[in-house]
């Protein structure tokens, strides 16, 4: 079985200073988490050292994201460069034919299979870390955002319990006196 997302950098890796360089475009859709309005796109650039394997590239999408005082769903374009390197253990072909050079990624998660890079892991990780922090809507932190209103609004109405409302039909307590 072939996946659709690796990029085989086996060429690279055996014949240090070689460059792969390939355009991306993914639309991520495996990734639940993230909701794209247009396809990640950019390139990516793979060289070898023959001790490090160094991956660069240029993104961007647009995605939706959550305004961080109302909740509203927000369009925003994200750019990003990525910049990796991954270090490469064995002797590459190229200097001897009896053995090959190996990405050895001391990632969490994994980003190779082999000398192949999962191209949508990669990206995914470098676009959730370039998305904005706090986006705002057009109202911003201090204009009166009539949806950030409106949720005040109905936060109060679901904290008046019913036993809220049968203490409202007691007289006063100074009056009880």
């Amino acid at each position: 079985m072939r996946r659709q997302d690796l990029l085989d950098l086996n060429e690279a890796l055996q014949h240090p200073g070689r460059t792969i360089e390939a355009e991306i475009s993914t639309e991520l859709s495996e990734e639940e988490d993230l909701d794209l309005v247009s396809p990640l796109e950019g390139s990516l650039t793979a060289v070898s050292t023959g001790n490090l394997l160094l991956i660069s590239g240029r993104f961007r999408a647009r995605v939706v994201v959550e305004c961080a005082r109302c909740s509203a769903p927000l369009e925003k374009d994200v750019e990003f460069e990525l910049d990796e390197q991954f270090p490469v253990e064995g002797v590459p072909s190229s200097f001897n034919p009896r053995e090959h050079a190996v990405v050895k990624a001391e990632e969490p998660y994994p980003l190779f299979e082999g000398n192949q890079l999962m191209v949508e892991a990669l990206l995914r990780q470098w676009l959730i870390v370039s998305l904005p922090t706090q986006p705002l809507c057009d109202f911003g932190w201090d204009g009166p955002c009539p949806v950030a209103a409106q949720l005040l609004r109905r936060r109060q109405e679901a904290a008046e319990t019913p036993f809220a409302a049968l203490k409202k039909l007691l007289p006063p307590e100074d009056a009880q006196e």
